[in-house]
């Protein structure tokens, strides 16, 4: 299993900065992909920005140019680094990972508990 402890959530202003930090514990063998998924009350998830062991990194349309992935492989951590934020970029962030067990024979996908970020115009 693995457990992902999301912080840095809180009020942000229009065209500020803010970011958010993930931490991966448990007993998994190694993580691949790592990433931010954003939902927006009332619709579905999205996947934000994602980065895989390697460090390559993929973007939603949306964000691009304004946030920045990163992880750090021996600290199991992933952060976020938002710019130039919009009021709709308001929301619940969850931090993903997919983790491989048992000899690398089995993988999983896990979420956090969600941090929330309110941009104020």
């Amino acid at each position: 299993q693995v457990q992902l402890v999301e912080s840095g959530g809180g009020v942000a202003e229009a065209g500020g900065s803010w970011r958010l930090s993930c931490t991966a514990s448990g007993s998994f063998e190694r993580i691949n992909d790592m990433g931010w998924y954003w939902q927006a009350p009332g619709k579905q998830s999205e996947l934000v920005a994602s980065i895989d062991a390697g460090g390559t990194t993929a973007y939603a349309d949306s964000v691009k140019g304004r946030f920045t992935i990163s992880r750090d492989n021996a600290r199991n951590t992933v952060s976020l680094q938002m710019s130039r934020l919009k009021p709709e970029d308001t929301g619940t962030y969850y931090c993903h990972a997919e983790a491989y067990f048992g000899g690398g024979a089995f993988r999983g996908h896990f979420w956090g508990q969600g941090t929330q970020v309110a941009v104020s115009s």
